[in-house]
């Protein structure tokens, strides 16, 4: 028999990630928000690799941050090894990555649910949604309890329809043992959402006193520590190493010869798993003139034996696999504590949502991470704050907070997902970006404090300190620029040091900052008057500088691509009715529903000339079309 407990503004179902950044945002906003999760102490969980960052994903954390999101504090709480990768190339695609105490990280995250002002957290398995007389949406939790919420966001990562896959054996499941939530699924379907099935997987954890660690190579973090937060201002100590070694012929011959026992290849996974990280007999199979692939060893925690295998995610069955890690250096005695299993879910398609992440046919309800068909922490992450505050400024009769393009890699992301589609989880790569030399993730605070000091998310203290910051940072660039340095036999001896030509005559500061090899601390011998400066400040001046010109090219595009997002399109607009749109096009842009001519344009099948026509039609009638 159901009783009726609470009402909210705001209620999140499910607290992994992307859940966690919702329920957090909506609450800070100031509305009453629960959060609901299958199990108290698996919030924040990472069943795959214990790691925040990596290519692009490192971006996404700091951009998080400079919301006012919660992961980058937590992943600093928690780090175990921190590492600046890409350093040998460009500043665009350097990205921060730490390995994490994947238990530290989840009680740091339960701990920041639990002390959060207007939100409740609800240990509860929702199995129905539906939609009240008053509009409000009901939920019904697995033991009959029900509530009431002005707005739902659906974060329900892989549990909705979890499948296990080991080999021959499957079973209903989510990840790390828990159980899947096989009822919601049917509630949704009711409501007109359209479903998919991808998949995906995670290797074995093996115990670390089983690895021959004299075999492998040793992959220490770097420091000093560069902190994901822009808050974090204590200096943090790297505490345990990773490891690196290969796979063998052997490894390669032993999944061959079992290729039949895996249910990727033997059919029984109908879901889609992701292409940029795929399982190691896929990897096998597809790249079959490599000899060998490269795994990474890294702790799962300082306070467990567990040791997380990257590269070797698998669904073969277990004495498979037992087998060929024992064919890798280092592994020969190797015990596995977990085994590695491939996992199918719902989710989906996500060209049902709008760039707020609310359904586009379905007022006040949300979606966030592996729901929409991305993978990935930090995605979900990014998802989770977009929609929490989206749904708040919803209930608070605010504008919505739009992230494009040009904004940040969450606003790639997202307009991704909306405008492309996926057909496999949707992972971020700096690839995916056409502006990433001015999304960098050392200037993240610069291009989103104000906004999420705008939505209510930066408080008086932050907004103070950033403020501090920029001042500095507009100092110091006049100093640069305003300070000639005249010719001497020190600065010369200094620039030939340094691989530079000598100077004949005074040169600005700035002029020697654009040069390759020179920066604040090559010049520091002679820059006898530069002012103590904030390390964010130096770092982001230094980089503007030297690719200045660079940066002022792509700037002009994005003033292009905003000029188009400017030019708003109804949501009822009538495309078939529009003389020149090809069918194709009509089609598209009346599933999706564009927000802007902007958008339209980089939908799958509109082409250019649709583009004009859009662009004229939109001029001749003001009623469906306006500007920003």
């Amino acid at each position: 028999m159901t009783f009726f407990e609470a009402e909210y503004d705001i209620a999140v179902v499910g607290a992994g990630h992307a859940g966690i950044e919702s329920a957090l945002a909506a609450a800070r906003l100031g509305c009453s928000t629960v959060v609901f999760t299958g199990t108290l102490d698996w919030i924040g969980n990472m069943p795959c690799n214990p790691s925040i960052g990596g290519t692009a994903k490192g971006h996404l954390v700091r951009e998080i941050d400079a919301l006012g999101g919660e992961m980058g504090k937590a992943a600093d709480a928690t780090f175990l090894q921190s590492r600046m990768l890409n350093r040998g190339k460009g500043p665009a695609v350097h990205s921060l990555r730490a390995q994490i105490d994947r238990r530290d990280y989840s009680a740091y995250m339960k701990h920041a649910l639990e002390k959060a002002e207007n939100l409740d957290v609800k240990q509860a398995e929702i199995v129905s949604l539906d939609r009240r007389e008053d509009g409000a949406w009901l939920l019904t939790t697995k033991l009959e309890a029900q509530y009431a919420a002005k707005a739902v966001i659906l974060a329900t990562g892989t549990f909705l329809q979890g499948k296990i896959f080991v080999g021959d054996v499957s079973y209903a499941g989510g990840p790390d043992g828990m159980f899947a939530a096989n009822d919601l699924s049917a509630s949704l379907v009711k409501l007109g959402i359209a479903l998919r099935r991808f998949k995906t997987g995670t290797p074995a954890r093996v115990l670390r006193s089983s690895i021959d660690f004299s075999a492998l190579e040793q992959q220490d973090g770097e420091d000093p520590v560069t902190p994901f937060s822009f808050e974090t201002t204590e200096q943090l100590k790297n505490t345990l190493p990773c490891h690196i070694t290969w796979t063998s012929a052997d490894t390669k011959r032993v999944i061959l010869e079992n290729l039949h026992r895996s249910p990727l290849f033997g059919g029984k996974i109908e879901g889609i798993g992701p292409r940029y990280c795929p399982s190691i007999e896929d990897k096998i199979v597809r790249f079959a003139d490599k000899e060998r692939h490269q795994v990474f060893i890294e702790p799962c925690g300082k306070n467990t034996e567990e040791m997380y295998l990257q590269g070797l995610s698998s669904s073969l069955p277990l004495d498979v696999q037992l087998k060929f890690l024992r064919s890798i250096p280092g592994l020969e005695k190797v015990k596995v504590m977990r085994p590695a299993y491939a996992i199918e879910y719902d989710c989906i398609d996500p060209l049902q949502l709008g760039m707020t992440l609310e359904f586009i046919d379905i007022p006040g309800l949300y979606g966030a991470g592996q729901f929409n068909g991305s993978s990935g922490y930090e995605e979900a992450a990014a998802q989770g704050l977009v929609a929490g505050v989206n749904a708040a400024l919803k209930i608070k009769g605010e504008p919505p907070m739009i992230l494009d393009r040009a904004s940040s890699y969450i606003g790639t992301l997202i307009d991704d997902l909306v405008t492309k589609g996926c057909m496999d989880p949707y992972r971020m790569m700096t690839s995916r970006s056409e502006y990433r030399l001015v999304l960098r993730q050392d200037n993240a605070d610069r291009r989103l404090t104000p906004i999420g000091r705008r939505v209510g998310l930066v408080d008086d203290g932050r907004w103070a300190r950033f403020t501090a910051r920029q001042e500095q940072m507009e100092r110091e660039r006049v100093r640069l620029h305003d300070t000639i340095l005249p010719p001497s036999e020190a600065l010369n001896a200094l620039l030939v040091a340094h691989g530079t030509t000598p100077i004949s005559t005074g040169i600005r500061l700035e002029e020697l900052m654009r040069r390759p090899r020179l920066g604040y601390a090559a010049l520091a011998p002679i820059d006898t008057s530069r002012p103590p400066l904030d390390p964010l400040v130096a770092e982001q001046l230094e980089v503007e500088i030297k690719y200045e010109g660079y940066i002022r090219r792509e700037q002009g595009q994005i003033d292009e691509m905003r000029r188009l997002e400017s030019r708003l399109l109804a949501p009822d607009t009538p495309y078939d009715t529009i003389h020149g749109l090809r069918k194709e096009a009509q089609e598209k842009l009346g599933k999706i529903r564009p927000r802007s001519i902007g958008q339209a344009s980089r939908i799958s099948g509109v082409s250019p000339a649709d583009v004009s026509v859009l662009i004229v039609w939109s001029s001749q009638n003001p009623k469906g079309a306006s500007e920003e």
